[in-house]
């Protein structure tokens, strides 16, 4: 006797978002059932790879793996605004950020250092002198959330907004977002995470209840989720023991991450963004 799995249909969606301009412009979301069931719903983007650098930090081995591997999008972190952490100026960010784009095509996620005061300071300049592109700006927060939002609106960029792994926060943020005029369209939710072994089954159920909530119509959950799984987990002991291990513990982070519903899950080492990037193209392969 045949089994008839149960299939689970909703009436919502999450929403669709662009990134960057032209032939390279990245969409995500979209989807109308949790990741990869496709007997259930529409999956009509998949999920991406971003590969982070540092301002801080040697970037030219990431920016050619991108060129060469074809890494959808590329995450520059302007940790050297940090007051500990150099202090730079809003000029050498902007004359980072310029270097880097002539080297690349893809769309860019650009998010600051995570001093409230440096980031007020640096980051509207930033979106200003590049106003127009639609990169991805981050991170804004619950007390920390008008500045970014204001100019990011202003120069036709898109927001990432931070949520302490709280459903509740995340919806009340994307409320308070919108409610300054910014299009639900342009607005990814991060929910904070984890890496492999710390925590990660409450940040799981989390972005999971997200996502169903945006699939039975809550339209203030319904943006597309992003979760920086490289900066989590080169934090960790186990990945600092060696590369090998470390590489292994992104990509298991990440996987887990893709299966509760991430749309774009940010790397730092490009060996694990080739894994992740492979596995993605498996799962949507049918």
């Amino acid at each position: 006797m045949a089994v008839e799995l149960v299939k689970e249909k909703y009436n919502g969606a999450v929403n669709t978002l662009e990134i960057g301009k032209g032939a390279k412009a990245v969409k995500v979301g979209g989807q109308t059932a949790l990741p990869f069931l496709f007997d259930e719903g529409a999956m009509p983007h998949k999920p991406v790879v971003a590969l982070e650098v540092l301002d801080t930090e040697p970037s030219d081995a990431v920016i050619d793996f991108v060129n060469s591997h074809q890494v959808p999008l590329l995450c520059v972190r302007l940790e050297g605004i940090h007051p500990d952490n150099g202090n730079k100026s809003a000029d050498d960010s902007i004359k980072f950020l310029t270097a880097i784009s002539k080297r690349v095509s893809v769309p860019l996620v650009v998010i600051g250092c995570g001093d409230a005061d440096r980031d007020n300071e640096v980051l509207p300049k930033v979106s200003q002198a590049f106003k127009g592109a639609n990169f991805l700006f981050g991170i804004a927060t619950q007390n920390n959330y008008k500045t970014l939002a204001a100019t990011a609106l202003a120069d036709g960029h898109s927001i990432i907004a931070e949520s302490p792994i709280d459903v509740n926060i995340a919806k009340q943020l994307n409320i308070l977002i919108s409610d300054m005029g910014f299009d639900l369209n342009r607005i990814v939710m991060h929910p904070m995470t984890t890496s492999l072994g710390y925590g990660m089954e409450y940040v799981y159920s989390i972005m999971e209840r997200s996502r169903l909530a945006a699939f039975m119509g809550d339209k203030m959950l319904s943006m597309p989720l992003i979760v920086f799984v490289g900066d989590e987990t080169w934090k960790v002991k186990e990945a600092k023991e060696s590369r090998r291990q470390g590489v292994n513990w992104e990509v298991a982070t990440a996987v887990s991450m893709l299966q509760t519903g991430a749309d774009i899950v940010v790397l730092r080492d490009p060996e694990s963004a080739k894994t992740v990037m492979g596995y993605i193209d498996l799962l949507m392969n049918k």
